[in-house]
This record gives structure tokens, C-alpha cells and sequence, in this order.
């Protein structure tokens, strides 16, 4: 059971050099390579008290997206270790900061890892997922530059894109948080933090899907089939989902709202061409774990003449060349476009997927596989991995 408590023992950044909270995390010591997955460890941490401007949420649950696998491979890195890790969280506000605004105790939140500051260009422009604050997401750190947990020993412990969501509690900027409607259950919310915006807004935002248009969607897992739900929101006639895993092309036919089936590239090319008399896919979504930079021109060959080819996945850092036939982008008037977060300002878009989900137009419910305890974490990126869910989420305590 997790506890708040005041141990007096010293932290440079909690009041009266107090422990403010004590509780569990799963903590990552080191980062993967290509040849060595890393693993989570739970265990004890600790936390300040919540400073200006900043919220503790008591989560009810936690999404596991592949944006938290990439730590574990390599493809993704924070500035320090140990990581707390964890950015798609729903739950109650328990306690505010000095002087906070925009949450209060009580409120139902989800997260955002990107707390868009509302001042810099993009803010101000509409385009919020870009704020200039997303260039401290890999800082480990909370927004005034300090850090908010600890271990017991004083350890400072990085907070996965300023939250940290792999435990029952956080103490984050409330730039972070989301205000959501109280009467919908908050486990089912969670997912909303990442995965659901970023996939329905890379068909609706990002794609730009229009009405009628052939849609292929590659890769159909957590990200991905929130694709082809923005796809088929947005008025898409067909809807051509890839992935070498059977049951989930089948889920995203009789659920979802599919139309055709591929295991692969090839066997989609044929079934678009079919389609569209070899006109070619209007708008083809590249939404698999980690981006293949090999496939890029196949997918802008089953892209037709005028047609956008949507990238929301990424690569490793290091990875910096594709194969591209740059004449025929330009003569055939193709376009390639990248999309963060789904290109979604998610202080308004979320409500805007809470109020869908309650009318029956978004399903989440339909996208939560397997739930799990935080001890099973690992076990829960595993699982993913194999294929073996659309969404796995953890579940805290009451």
C-alpha cells in the first residue's frame, strides 16, 4: 500500500527537506543495445512535495506503449538513470502545489507528455504537440530543472518525459494533467495519454483522411488500430490493415472498423491496386513499433499520384539513411509526412476522444488486451513484443 508520509529524511527539493511520499516504481538502471533487452526493476522511491505549479495524481492505471519499450532496447535514452518509466496514466488529483492552477483535488486527469507551455510559436500557432518544451522530454528532469523522486539512498531518479507513470502515484507539473469527465471509469482513460491521440490523429491530422479515400494502415497494434478508428471516423471507404499477426488484422476487420487484410506488404500492394484499378492508397499510415527505413519507398509505390505516405513511428537516434526515389516524389507529387503525437493538441483533443468514447463513435474498452499488477511489468512489454495484445495495461491498488 502506498503512503503518504513526512519521514524528515533530507531531499534538496521536497520542503523542509522532507520526504513528501513514499512508494513503488518500476525503475530502469540501464539502457538496452541491440544485442541486450534491459529490464525493469520495482522497487521502492520516493518523492518531494509537489512545488508550484505542479499536482500529485493517485493513478488508477497505467498504459504500456512501445514509446516505453524503445528504453529497453536502446532506441531511446534519457540523460541519467535510473528511469521511472511509464507516460499514459489516468487518476484523481490528491494534492496541489503553491499558487497551481488549471487542476484542483478531485479533478479526474489523464496524462499528456507534452506539456505544451502555451506561449512559444507553436503554442501559438495551434500546433501545442510541438511546443518548445518537448526539448526537455529526454532530460529525466521536472520542468524547473530539479528532480522530484528519489531512491531511499537520495538517488535522483529520471521521470519518463516529466511523469513517470510505472507508479500508483506522481508528483508532475500540472501542465501534465488533463481535466476529463468524472463519470467515465479512469482504467479505461489511460490509454488516452499516447497511444489512442497519436494513432486516430495520424489518420485524421497527420494523413489527413478524407471522405471516400483508400487508407492503408501498416502495423496494427496499440498505435495503429486507433489509426484505422480515425481512418474510418473520418469517412475512409477502404481500409487496408498490415500486419503479420492474424488475429489482430481479424480484430481490426470485425471490430475496429477495417475493410481488407494483409499479412504484408506484397499482398497489400495487389489488394490496393485491386481496389483502386491501380490508381494506388490515398493515404498509407507507417504505424509499426519502430519505423523500417527500408520500406519507405514501398510504401510510396503503393501510394497513388498526389498521395500522402504518414510516418508517427521512429527510428534509433542513429539511424539516418533511407532509400528514397526523390524524382518520382517529385513528378508524382507524392507527399511524406511526420507526425508527433499524432499531430493532436491534446488539451483538446483529448476531452474530444472522451466525449467520442462516451457516444460509442471511439472504442476503448475493445483496445485493452491484458491487464496487469506493476510487478508484472515485464511480462507486460513481453507480451506486446509477441504480439499477443493491442494495449496491455497496469492496475494499481485502491
Amino acid at each position: 500500500m502506498s503512503v503518504i508520509v513526512d519521514s524528515g529524511a533530507a531531499r534538496t527539493d521536497a520542503p523542509q527537506g522532507a520526504t513528501y511520499l513514499r512508494t513503488r516504481g518500476a525503475l530502469l538502471w540501464e539502457f538496452g543495445t541491440a544485442d541486450t533487452l534491459a529490464r525493469w526493476s520495482v522497487e521502492d522511491i520516493e518523492y518531494g512535495a509537489p512545488k508550484k505549479n505542479e499536482a500529485v495524481v493517485k493513478l488508477a492505471a497505467s498504459g504500456i506503449c512501445h514509446s516505453d519499450y524503445h528504453y529497453l532496447t536502446g532506441d531511446s535514452a534519457v540523460d541519467i538513470t535510473p528511469l521511472l518509466g511509464g507516460h499514459e496514466g489516468a487518476g484523481v488529483v490528491v494534492e496541489v502545489g503553491p499558487d497551481t492552477t488549471g487542476v484542483q483535488v478531485g479533478d479526474h486527469v489523464v496524462t499528456t507528455f507534452m506539456p505544451a507551455c502555451g506561449r512559444c510559436t507553436w503554442c501559438g500557432i495551434g500546433r501545442s504537440n510541438l511546443c518548445d518544451r518537448g526539448a526537455g522530454l529526454q532530460t529525466g528532469k521536472t520542468l524547473d530543472g530539479t528532480h522530484r523522486v528519489h531512491t531511499p539512498d537520495g538517488t535522483p531518479v529520471a521521470q519518463m518525459t516529466y511523469i513517470g507513470t510505472f507508479s500508483p502515484y506522481v508528483v508532475v507539473p500540472a501542465d501534465c494533467l488533463i481535466p476529463v469527465d468524472r463519470d467515465v471509469p479512469l482504467d479505461k482513460l489511460a490509454i488516452l495519454g499516447c497511444g489512442v491521440p497519436t494513432g486516430w490523429g495520424s489518420a485524421v491530422n497527420v494523413a489527413d483522411v478524407r471522405v471516400g479515400d483508400t487508407v492503408v494502415v501498416v502495423g496494427i497494434g496499440g498505435v495503429g488500430m486507433n489509426a484505422v478508428q480515425g481512418a474510418r471516423h473520418a469517412g475512409a471507404s477502404n481500409i487496408v490493415v498490415v500486419d503479420p499477426v492474424e488475429w489482430k488484422r481479424k480484430a481490426a476487420i470485425s471490430t475496429f472498423g477495417a475493410t481488407h487484410e494483409a499479412a504484408d506488404l506484397a499482398e497489400a500492394d495487389q489488394i490496393v491496386r485491386e481496389l483502386t484499378r491501380g490508381v494506388g492508397a490515398d493515404r498509407t499510415i507507417m504505424v509499426m513499433g519502430v519505423a523500417d527505413p527500408n520500406a519507405l519507398q514501398t510504401l510510396l509505390n503503393l501510394t497513388s499520384k498526389g498521395g500522402v505516405l504518414a510516418l508517427t513511428n521512429v527510428t534509433a537516434p542513429t539511424q539516418l539513411d533511407a532509400q528514397l526515389n526523390i524524382r518520382n516524389l517529385v513528378l508524382l507529387e507524392k507527399q511524406i509526412r511526420g507526425g508527433m503525437y499524432g499531430s493532436c493538441n491534446p488539451r483538446v483533443d483529448i476531452p474530444r476522444l472522451v466525449a467520442l468514447y462516451k457516444s460509442g463513435q471511439l472504442l476503448l474498452d475493445e483496445l485493452v488486451t491484458t491487464t496487469y499488477r506493476l510487478d508484472e511489468i515485464n511480462q507486460a512489454c513481453q507480451d506486446m513484443i509477441d504480439g499477443k495484445n493491442l494495449r496491455g495495461v497496469i492496475l494499481f491498488d485502491d
